[in-house]
């Protein structure tokens, strides 16, 4: 009895987890604007990751061009704070752009951050010769 108790006592305590969890993982029906914030803010995650290894990429076939890897950086950092800037933009001011600002916003990160990924990922399958390729071809 105590070990039924017991066990009834966790499922009651874990159950809202369980509910998130699966809310989390059906984004194509998502219906809660909790659960499209979540599924919103996944995606971005999801780019973002795939962003950071291309730029990972990068930043080694550039090891040897201390010169061309600095303005890499300086360029990376100025397209996050333009991502970041818009982004906010497009959300609206906090006080004013209620429950459906955080999807807002990170749609647009993921977004941008998509087309980020692409920029950088033609930076590594640059042709020979193409004079406007900052990224040299692998070895």
């Amino acid at each position: 009895m105590r070990l039924l108790l017991s066990s009834l006592a966790t499922l009651i305590l874990a159950a809202p987890l369980l509910v998130n969890a699966a809310r989390a993982d059906d984004c194509a029906n998502a219906q809660d604007q909790a659960t499209m914030d979540e599924c919103a803010g996944k995606d971005f995650d999801a780019a973002d990751k795939k962003l950071n290894g291309a730029y990972k990429q990068i930043e080694g076939r550039l090891k040897d061009n201390a010169a061309s890897k600095t303005l890499l950086v300086d360029a990376q950092r100025a397209w996050v704070a333009f991502r970041d800037a818009e982004c906010a933009f497009q959300g609206g001011p906090p006080a004013n752009a209620g429950s459906v600002r955080p999807m807002v916003v990170a749609n647009c990160q993921a977004g941008l951050t998509n087309l980020r990924l692409k920029d950088l990922q033609d930076y590594l399958h640059c042709e020979e010769g193409v004079l406007d390729c900052p990224v040299p071809a692998a070895q």
